[in-house]
């Protein structure tokens, strides 16, 4: 079952205009999403509330990415721009942190964002995730917060992270899987979350298209549970080094992301 592109972008847009008009975003699906979505994965963060309360991603993928002082960060999908702020705040002066986005009230709402917390190395620019427009081998680090399964063509949006990222470059996300059982009725027939049921992958499928893009180092883990046979995940892969060498021999600082979060 393939998302329908037209109903997410008209309601992330219409989310963005309410919050660029100071009201409530209306995302929220129901009793106790706050508890699975938003800025409560960000404990340790300090987070603006004006963007925390845009955010609607199942985690953090900084905690999963492990973000460093001076890399490049590409957010894909990056909506209110919550993690393209707090990745700018910590690569520093010396690095960059660029959202992407389909929607121009997005963008606008991240951009006004960006400004107020006075932060001259984020970068928003406007695109589909399927065709990330940016040069190849530009970026060290990929994150994106529950957008992947959105989007109706996957191995276009692997292929191009694949593409953008630099030898030994890394891909940190967090996303929504469908549990095995899922059957195509269930997928069919959900409401609610359906943009990400309808889209989301099996584990066993998100493994084997990062794969078939040339990722190495593939982990793929749930979190916590989002809705009925639905999951939250986070996902990492390393793009190989020039050399041939596997990315997992280069150190890499302990992850913040507990088991069972």
């Amino acid at each position: 079952m393939r998302p329908d592109q037209d109903a997410i972008r008209d309601r992330y847009a219409g989310a963005a205009r309410r919050a660029l008009a100071g009201e409530a975003t209306g995302l929220l699906s129901g009793a106790g999403d706050t508890e699975r979505l938003g800025a409560v994965h960000y404990a340790d963060d300090d987070v603006p509330e004006a963007v925390a309360s845009t955010s609607l991603g199942c985690g953090n993928p900084l905690a999963v990415a492990d973000v460093r002082p001076g890399e490049t960060v590409l957010d894909l999908g990056s909506g209110g721009g919550l993690d393209v702020l707090l990745s700018a705040r910590r690569v520093g002066p010396s690095g960059r942190a660029i959202g992407l986005d389909m929607t121009e009230e997005m963008l606008a709402l991240a951009r006004r964002h960006a400004a107020e917390a006075e932060l001259g190395n984020a970068e928003f620019v406007k695109g589909t995730i399927e065709a990330i427009p940016l040069p190849d081998n530009t970026v060290d680090v990929v994150i994106s917060n529950c957008v992947i399964a959105l989007s109706p063509d996957k191995p276009a949006v692997f292929a191009g992270i694949a593409r953008v990222l630099r030898p030994g470059g890394r891909l940190g996300v967090t996303d929504i899987l469908a549990d095995e059982t899922l059957t195509d009725a269930e997928r069919a027939t959900a409401d609610g979350a359906v943009e990400c049921l309808g889209g989301a992958l099996t584990a066993d499928d998100y493994r084997g298209l990062l794969h078939a893009a040339g990722l190495v180092n593939v982990e793929v883990r749930r979190t916590h549970e989002v809705g009925p046979k639905l999951y939250s995940a986070i996902i990492r892969a390393e793009k190989p080094a020039k050399n041939g060498t596997a990315a997992e021999d280069f150190p890499r600082p302990p992850s913040r992301v507990q088991q069972g979060m």
